[in-house]
């Protein structure tokens, strides 16, 4: 599977190209355009298997209810996916781990890894983000998105991330939901609120722009229907 990532970072896309037998699993709405050597099919789960209690899941996490499968049977192929919002893109090949996606970040996989929902506590849900994050485990590679620029922070003790920022992290991190600077008027006033302190060794990987104040910024400009 050769995965190019372009127009890297405002406005990326990825470009995979699948080799006979193999297969590739993306959110739903993500592809541009496609071979038509490729093989098409929808579930709500895995390739050639539905289970509507992980789609369920995935709906509570912000995801599409269904998955799209792509096939390379006896010719190869390639398809071009894209996010929702404008920004970039990231591949990180999985290695018997697990990678905590947040919602909205999800494009693409390797049908052999596991796309499941991840619990992370009403302390997510008390910071004003989802207590529901997708979790992507085994062995294979992804495609991650952010909304403007993506870039990794090595953790190896503790950091503090902006929870409107946060794109995906290791499962090898601990995090805790806090207030931002020492007291709640710094938090409140200074505009930052609730951040993630992330304890522990591993990566978290940011987006520069957060979808949610950008949504804030942009709601009053609309005119209404």
């Amino acid at each position: 599977m050769d995965i190019q990532l372009l127009s890297r970072p405002g406005n990326s896309a990825a470009r995979v190209i699948l080799a006979p037998g193999e297969h590739l699993t993306s959110e739903s709405g993500a592809m541009i355009a496609m071979s038509d050597t490729l093989e098409l099919t929808t579930t709500t789960h895995k390739r050639d298997s539905g289970s509507f209690f992980a789609a369920a899941k995935r709906l509570l996490a912000g995801e599409s209810l269904f998955l799209n499968h792509f096939s390379a049977s006896g010719a190869p192929g390639e398809v071009f996916l894209a996010a929702t919002l404008p920004g970039d893109m990231l591949r990180y090949d999985l290695r018997a781990e697990n990678l905590i996606v947040q919602s909205g970040s999800f494009v693409a996989c390797e049908s052999s890894v596991n796309v499941n929902l991840g619990w992370q506590g009403f302390k997510s849900f008390f910071s004003g983000e989802s207590a529901l994050w997708l979790q992507l485990s085994g062995t294979g590679p992804v495609i991650i998105s952010s909304f403007g620029a993506i870039y990794p922070i090595e953790v190896d003790g503790d950091y503090i991330v902006d929870t409107g920022h946060i794109v995906a992290f290791q499962e090898t991190l601990n995090f805790t939901i806090t207030k931002a600077g020492g007291s709640w008027a710094t938090a409140i006033f200074g505009g930052e609120g609730l951040v993630c302190r992330f304890s522990g060794r591993g990566t978290v990987w940011c987006q520069s722009h957060n979808a949610k104040g950008f949504g804030m910024e942009l709601g009053p400009e609309l005119k209404p229907r």
